[in-house]
């Protein structure tokens, strides 16, 4: 297979665009990509300031490096959740995190759960009445509150994520299969911040599939965590990825068309009449942040019902 621009002997294939290219024009039509996504979406300008939230993952780092490509002003924020289970998850998330930061003088937050909350992520979850279940429902919801907080107390302009198509599509497989319509509503490559306190949300690499962002992270020697989060075994989530790949590989583009067609129904008003009644939200009142309560979120109710 030859590289499409030049003749080269091709680095990736893509069978949904038809498009093979050699490593460095692969490495130039992903940046080129992400802008014109960022710019169609109207994410972000160059004048803003930027947080990109890194796991130690391919994905999130993949686009912190591609931010900086282009030239925007991206600082990361790493959140230490205490996972272990038996080889250091979270420390060795933080190591990549920290070493990609050093070797390109990036500026990078940490927040450890631990030491700001007083217990993990796990620890957290046990004092909740499904304490046996994963922590993935309190990993998600402090995830959420951390990332706004930073970003609201930094006065960043917006809050980057390295959702790449896999996860798009997979999320918006489980929501339509239980038609979930407030969640179709609110689901899209762009979240505005429609309420003070909140901080406009965004996630440039929506249009690319894992394969595109794990090459392009490979490609640039970026060095990063290869194990999965030991409790996402047995997700739904991941289950939908798995359903997604088998029509992909029948019908290259079948995810890139099924999230597309989605937002363009959506553009077009079809999701609508599934939007709810929704109460106007308050203020937290040990956090500050916006919530659905009267008076103290669900974040800071979990801490302060763990906390000795």
């Amino acid at each position: 297979m030859k590289c499409r621009k030049c003749g080269a002997k091709a680095a990736i294939n893509m069978r949904q665009h038809k498009l093979a290219l050699c490593k460095q024009h692969y490495l130039e039509w992903i940046p080129t990509q992400t802008q014109r996504f960022i710019e169609e979406h109207h994410m972000f300008s160059p004048e803003d300031r930027i947080l990109v939230a890194v796991s130690g993952g391919k994905d999130s780092l993949a686009l912190w490096d591609i931010l900086t490509r282009l030239g925007y002003q991206a600082d990361g924020l790493y959140i230490g959740l205490g996972i272990d289970s038996g080889f250091g998850y979270s420390d060795k998330s933080l190591h990549f995190c920290q070493k990609y930061a050093e070797d390109h003088r990036l500026s990078l937050i940490v927040v450890d759960v631990k030491d700001a909350y007083g217990s993990t992520i796990p620890q957290l979850n046990e004092k909740t009445p499904r304490g046996k279940d994963k922590p993935c429902a309190v990993c998600g919801l402090s995830k959420r509150n951390i990332m706004n907080r930073v970003a609201r107390d930094g006065d960043y302009d917006v809050l980057v994520t390295g959702h790449n198509l896999d996860d798009e599509a997979a999320v918006l497989f489980g929501n339509t299969l239980n038609w979930l319509g407030s969640y179709l509503l609110r689901q899209g490559p762009v979240l505005e911040a429609d309420h003070p306190g909140l901080v406009r949300k965004a996630k440039p690499l929506f249009r690319f599939y894992e394969r595109e962002t794990t090459a392009y992270a490979l490609l640039r020697g970026i060095e990063y965590i290869y194990d999965e989060c030991p409790h996402a075994e047995g997700a739904k989530s991941i289950y939908y990825k798995e359903v997604l790949n088998q029509l992909e590989r029948n019908r290259p583009g079948t995810k890139l068309i099924f999230y597309l067609n989605f937002l363009k129904a959506k553009e077009g008003g079809l999701f609508a009449e599934q939007a709810p009644e929704t109460d106007p939200l308050n203020t937290c009142l040990t956090c500050g942040q916006p919530t659905s309560s009267p008076e103290q979120c669900a974040f800071c109710r979990l801490v302060e019902r763990s906390t000795p």
